[in-house]
């Protein structure tokens, strides 16, 4: 349908509205406690960016993404057939990806009344440790893979006699039981069902692996190999460097990724106590690294990819959505420089602590660079969701 215009060539701000509520029919009014507003690209200051194609080369690895390991559960925002009509144009030529998003996909302005700013964004990254397939005395903390009798349970899900709040379960002759927390894992509650996969040099290691959900571990013959995600106990997250700035160890100005494990490490009883008080324990695999540009798998089982991949409330937000961050961001890997306006990314990993319509984690990269940059990445920025068009061009039918 063509979009009437004004003498000036500009659309009407009510008819603008309008239009896009028509072109994307599967537009929610409002996720979680957050109103969806439609608004124009072009009111977008610097949308979609200086590189563009960095977004549609995110996008194209979501859309080629298996299934995630959990689906996601019914109703969360973004038409999956709309999605997958814009999946199978990313998969053609695409001469140019800035009018890619302009015309296959809607903005809503993410808007949560009250609220004293727009949305929070953090980032995390993927860690470089030193490990070993074999223990020794420079590497003495096992890494573990899933136990056979760990049940993961989706968004929702639960099991006779669990506590809801609970997001895995342990299958015994009896029935289901709580998973067993850290602490205890720690001191051999699993048995025989502890089997290493590889080991580290320290608990703090351990910890910012489980805390980052993968990582990269070069070995002492040089290889590199990578350690993903592959479940946990279902028991509740506590951040280790929350409670050091709690008790009065460090102050938070000024608290690094560096700062806080060198802390640990220097005080190993403390620091024993304090992450046995993060009941959560995270379960991996090995995996080899097929290209040192990408991360690890997200969520929805793509590559991350540095500066693009933005995890989010996945009982919220389809993944493969792409999301305008407004505001200033941290340089990416591949461009250099800071974005000064915002940046388009897109949805493909999700994490515990992200809950809500405007809260995002960025991928910034691998390594400790990233782990920097991550650390310093604690920011209001203002959330505009992309929501796919019914027949992909703008002002189609829905």
């Amino acid at each position: 349908m063509p979009i009437p215009r004004a003498r000036s060539g500009a659309v009407p701000a009510a008819l603008l509205a309008s239009l896009l509520s028509q072109a994307v029919s599967a537009a929610p009014a409002a996720v979680g406690d957050a109103a969806l507003i439609p608004v124009a690209a072009a009111d977008l200051p610097g949308f979609p960016g200086a590189r563009a194609d960095a977004a549609l080369a995110a996008f194209r690895r979501v859309c080629a993404a298996p299934p995630p390991a959990l689906p996601q559960p019914d109703g969360v925002a973004g038409d999956p057939a709309a999605l997958a009509e814009a999946c199978a144009a990313a998969a053609d030529p695409v001469p140019d990806a800035a009018a890619f998003f302009r015309d296959r996909f809607a903005a809503f302005r993410v808007a949560r009344p009250g609220a004293d700013r727009p949305g929070f964004l953090t980032g995390y990254f993927e860690p470089e440790l030193t490990g070993s397939l074999e223990p020794g005395p420079d590497f003495p903390t096992p890494v573990l893979a899933r136990p056979d009798d760990l049940i993961s349970l989706g968004p929702g899900e639960t099991r006779p006699g669990l506590d809801p709040g609970l997001r895995a379960a342990r299958a015994t002759a009896d029935g289901f039981a709580p998973y067993p927390d850290r602490a205890a894992i720690e001191d051999g509650a699993l048995g025989a069902r502890a089997k290493p996969i590889l080991w580290l040099r320290d608990p703090v290691d351990l910890l910012v692996l489980q805390v980052q959900g993968s990582g990269r571990v070069r070995l002492p013959d040089g290889r590199a190999v990578r350690v993903l995600y592959d479940g946990r106990n279902g028991r509740p997250y506590t951040a280790v460097a929350k409670l050091i700035v709690q008790e009065g160890h460090l102050p938070l100005e000024g608290l690094t990724l560096a700062r806080w494990t060198g802390w640990l490490r220097a005080h190993p009883e403390t620091a024993k106590r304090l992450i046995r008080a993060n009941a959560s324990y995270i379960f991996f695999r090995l995996a080899p690294v097929a290209d040192p540009a990408l991360g690890p798998p997200g969520a929805a089982n793509a590559p991350l990819s540095p500066g693009r991949s933005l995890a989010v409330d996945s009982t919220l937000w389809r993944y493969g959505l792409p999301f305008w961050l407004a505001g200033p961001l941290p340089a990416e890997a591949e461009a250099g420089a800071p974005d000064t306006a915002g940046r388009l990314v897109v949805a493909a990993d999700t994490g515990s602590a992200i809950v809500g319509p405007a809260r995002g984690d960025l991928f910034v990269g691998t390594g400790p660079e990233a782990g920097a940059v991550a650390g310093n990445l604690r920011d209001a920025v203002g959330f505009v969701v992309l929501l796919p068009r019914r027949g992909g061009a703008s002002g189609a039918a829905p």
